[in-house]
């Protein structure tokens, strides 16, 4: 055999031998490439952390709902449905850890982005609390779309009041917003809940928003304000890297959302 054919031979079969184990190799390159890793889902705690590795993860990009709270059910199984006991590819951002110790990750497996599919269907909002990273656009028009399909989280809420309070103001620079009654007659505004992107939520005390009045709502100590509510928080609610407003009635649907 002359060597024009020995070379000849040697590329058919470093070809072949490439074309055979090419899903290895590429995904061997974008391991190590992408600083990905790989693990084993033990158990899932609720619906935005889980144990894998014998360590806690928390999903990055989403809020779910509270123990007690709607919907804490539905996201847990959901998660267990998509990805108990199985192996799932994690994606880190800007954090590897939170203030708790956990690993935080976008959890992948057969190609979706699981973070993502939780704000889909209505079982998470998004939250980025350290700021907006790549995947923001996505987990923005995720909920976008959930809030067209009125899913779960995203349901509209059918309180007569749910067409007169809108928010007039909103200075998280102060972290003050105020809410305007445009109706008529009288909004019953109890146990009505402001919530953030994050766990923080107030609770409207027995209180009536006038027709044509409006309430400020204030976090911090009671001062001299008139026609002012406190959120009694020693810190801040509204973050300055970007942050969402929820204003739900008394049955925990959706009456208005807000998002800088």
């Amino acid at each position: 055999m002359n060597d024009e054919k020995k070379l000849f031979l040697l590329i058919f079969l470093v070809t072949i031998l490439f074309l055979v184990n090419y899903n290895l190799i590429d995904g061997a390159i974008e391991k190590f490439l992408n600083d990905d890793e790989f693990v084993f889902v033990e158990r899932i705690i609720d619906g935005d952390t889980i144990k894998a590795n014998n360590i806690s993860i928390r999903l990055l990009g989403i809020n779910s709902p509270e123990r007690g709270e709607e919907y804490y059910d539905e996201a847990k199984e959901f998660l267990k449905k998509e990805i108990s006991n199985e192996i799932v590819k994690l994606e880190f951002g800007k954090d590897k850890k939170d203030r708790y110790g956990r690993t935080l990750a976008y959890i992948f497996f057969n190609r979706k982005n699981i973070n993502l599919e939780l704000v889909e269907e209505g079982f998470a909002n998004y939250y980025f609390p350290s700021g907006k990273d790549a995947y923001y656009k996505k987990f923005n028009d995720a909920w976008l779309n959930c809030l067209e399909e009125n899913k779960n989280l995203c349901e509209k809420s059918e309180d007569i009041c749910s067409k007169c309070v809108e928010l007039k103001a909103w200075d998280f620079k102060n972290q003050e917003i105020v809410f305007y009654n445009k109706c008529d007659f009288s909004c019953d505004l109890t146990k009505w809940e402001i919530k953030d992107e994050g766990r923080k939520k107030f609770i409207f005390p027995e209180f009536a928003l006038k027709s044509g009045e409006e309430v400020k709502v204030i976090v911090g100590n009671e001062t001299n304000t008139e026609n002012a509510l406190f959120w009694k928080k020693k810190d801040y609610v509204w973050t300055k890297t970007g942050d969402s407003l929820f204003l739900r009635d008394s049955k925990g649907k959706l009456v208005l959302w807000k998002s800088y």
